[in-house]
Formats: structure tokens, sequence, C-alpha cells
């Protein structure tokens, strides 16, 4: 992995605390759009990390096939997460 390791990890940290917290609420028998609130919270610090991952593969990966002229691995891949998260 290419991506800041820190930087990802700690953002997956703070999503687990979130989580960790979230089930808490669910336990105390928490207002629903509290609990909906912090899963919305949780949802973007992981598209945070995964940003920051898919960045670093764009930057990494993806550059080194095309500058290798091998590039059509590397497409096909992106192509599949489009397909993914368009779902």
């Amino acid at each position: 992995m290419q991506a800041d390791k820190e930087k990802v990890s700690a953002l997956l940290k703070t999503a687990r605390g979130q989580i960790d917290g979230i089930l808490k609420m669910i336990e105390q028998d928490r207002y629903c759009l509290d609990i909906y609130h912090q899963i919305t919270a949780t949802q973007c610090v992981l598209k945070k990390a995964n940003k920051e991952i898919m960045t670093a593969h764009m930057y990494h990966c993806v550059k080194e096939a095309f500058e290798h002229g091998d590039p059509e691995e590397k497409i096909q891949e992106l192509i599949d997460l489009m397909e993914k998260s368009s779902r």
C-alpha cells in the first residue's frame, strides 16, 4: 500500500471509535436520528480513508503501469471500482 499509513490508520481508528460509540448508543436506546447522524459521520471518515488509499493508488500503481506500458489491467480495475461504487 502506497498511501500514508499513519493517516489511514488514524482515520480507521477514529471510525472504529465511532462505531463503538454507535453500539453503545444502540444499547442505551438513544434517539434514532442521533444514531443516524453518528453512522453518517462514520461513513464520512471511512470515505476519507478510502479516498486516501485510492489517491495513492492512482499516483503510484496506476502511474507506474502507464509508465511501463501496461495500463490495461489498472484501467479495468478502475472501471470495476466505478461500477461497484455506483451500485
